[in-house]
């Protein structure tokens, strides 16, 4: 599929063999306060999930894709949440795993592809994501791919016992 494939990197299903890459994104603590998690999760666990990840959109109302490297090197993940048919919406994520991988277009190149998908294979009408305050990385990359700040959620967040601002971006085809 031509669509999900880019310059650098192309977007793929996941695979038994991502576990240990997933697994280990699922436990890294300094992303929990970007992915909502609280507590880690088990080899078992994840293994399950890939399981099932073979489940339709439609079923699932979500999409976990990995971004790699045409040399197959596991670069990140980018997922597509709350998935609303009837609305013709989703919610957008992205994680670049290492910090030495930040910064080099991965992130665009992807999130690129995965709009396009959304708009001309999903059908979707918009994209939205939550982005935290402090997030400017994220913030300038999603701007860079035309989504537009919509509001600002005030304190939306608790990280370490205290409150964060959170705001919403919205992309609409």
């Amino acid at each position: 599929m031509k669509t999900l494939k880019g310059e650098n990197i192309f977007l793929r299903a996941l695979e038994p063999e991502d576990l240990e890459f997933v697994h280990a994104i699922e436990n890294d603590e300094s992303v929990w306060e970007i992915s909502n998690t609280h507590t880690p999760y088990s080899r078992f666990l994840i293994k399950q999930y890939l399981e099932q990840a073979h489940k339709d959109i439609y079923e699932a109302k979500q999409l976990r894709l990995v971004i790699s490297s045409y040399e197959n090197v596991t670069i990140g993940l980018i997922d597509l949440f709350d998935f609303d048919f009837k609305n013709k919406r989703a919610g957008i994520g992205i994680l670049v795993k290492s910090p030495n991988d930040r910064l080099k277009g991965y992130g665009k190149e992807a999130l690129k592809l995965l709009v396009n998908y959304c708009f001309t294979h999903l059908g979707l009408h918009q994209l939205y994501c939550n982005i935290s305050e402090e997030n400017e990385a994220s913030q300038k990359l999603f701007k860079s791919q035309g989504f537009k700040e919509v509001g600002l959620k005030r304190d939306w967040n608790v990280i370490n016992g205290g409150y964060r601002n959170e705001y919403l971006f919205q992309l609409i085809n």
